[in-house]
């Protein structure tokens, strides 16, 4: 039976050892056998490129809407720096040092955004008895977050819909974020929307619930100005089952070329620190100040509600939803000004 190679292993880590097979073969146990199957075992264990891989395909995808930036966060940090080492060798000095890399090269906020997936990836290995702990432990995010409070003025909404066409970034892009405005909802429910969602007729948008974070059914009732938007977004769609496909690949646009797309072009836009979610925060901001009640409006965002009497109130506000999204429709046309200013696709009919 070999111990080890010296000076690698040292005299006293090999008497140690030694002292171990023993003991083992005293008890009717074989230590050479037992020595191997640890030696295949290590070999074979998976490394970090393996625990990627699975972490995505079992758990990511099928589960989280942000599998895509999960991905994205897990390829460009950890592989190239963990790939071919083994998942269990990974210690917690490593996951300080790859956080406090990223926080280095400027990019705090992405630092927590990488910690946070690393630290499911981890909890995932457990729960597939791949590790036996995680390496997270005690590691703490590097940056406080702030929650941030930014809302669109009505010249900055101006601002940004009538800079939106000249905007260097596609077409699909500039409808999205007016229909994120018009609608009040997120991004990615945006971005990801079939066509089979929408009844135009019945001036409808049918939300499944398993393409939401809450996992709820949502419905969205459709202003005039939102028919208007997603007309100009059929056309363009063309055969495609998406309604905003990217012209290049015909998959949905991702949600960070959106956000690439926002930043990029801000200063072309006219205007400084805006988010695609700032439109959400805008819609339900305004609304709000239009009378309309935070229960009316926390129904559009389809925001969570684990009080008793959410329990029990099962009424859909379909009515009020439609009075609050027609007055907000109604409150941008007013802010745009003239017919030409509002710069639709086709002839407005607003009730």
């Amino acid at each position: 039976m070999t111990l080890g190679a010296y000076p690698r292993l040292s005299l006293s880590d090999a008497r140690v050892l030694y002292a171990q097979a023993r003991q083992s073969k005293e008890k009717g146990q074989d230590p050479a056998a037992t020595h191997v199957a640890r030696k295949i075992a290590e070999r074979q264990a998976e490394t970090v490129s393996d625990l990627i891989e699975e972490y995505l395909s079992k758990h990511a995808r099928p589960n989280k809407r942000s599998a895509n930036e999960d991905e994205r966060a897990l390829r460009k940090d950890v592989e190239p720096e963990w790939g071919r080492k083994k998942a269990k060798a990974i210690k917690r000095r490593d996951v300080i040092k790859l956080i406090d890399e990223i926080v280095d090269r400027g990019s705090p906020i992405q630092a927590n955004r990488t910690l946070a997936v690393i630290r499911r990836m981890f909890n995932f290995a457990i729960e597939r008895d791949i590790i036996d702990a995680t390496p997270c432990a005690m590691v703490k995010a590097p940056t406080k977050e702030q929650a941030r409070d930014r809302v669109l003025s009505p010249d900055e909404i101006k601002t940004l819909w009538l800079g939106l066409s000249d905007a260097k970034m596609i077409r699909q892009i500039q409808i999205a974020l007016k229909l994120m405005l018009v609608t009040a909802q997120r991004r990615d429910e945006v971005i990801s929307a079939k066509k089979a969602e929408f009844n135009l007729n019945e001036a409808i948008w049918e939300l499944p619930g398993d393409r939401l974070k809450n996992k709820r059914a949502h419905r969205v009732p459709l202003s005039d100005l939102a028919l208007n938007i997603l007309k100009e977004a059929w056309e363009l769609s063309g055969e495609s089952d998406w309604l905003f496909p990217n012209p290049k690949t015909g998959k949905p646009v991702t949600p960070s070329a959106v956000s690439h797309a926002v930043r990029n072009n801000l200063e072309c836009i006219g205007l400084t620190n805006v988010r695609p979610h700032d439109l959400r925060r805008t819609a339900a901001s305004s609304m709000t100040e239009l009378g309309i009640s935070r229960l009316v409006v926390a129904k559009i965002l389809n925001h969570s509600d684990g009080s008793v009497t959410a329990v029990y109130d099962r009424y859909e506000y379909g009515p009020e939803k439609k009075r609050a999204l027609d007055a907000w429709a109604n409150r941008i046309l007013g802010t745009l000004g003239s017919q030409s200013e509002q710069d639709t696709v086709v002839q407005l009919n607003v009730r």
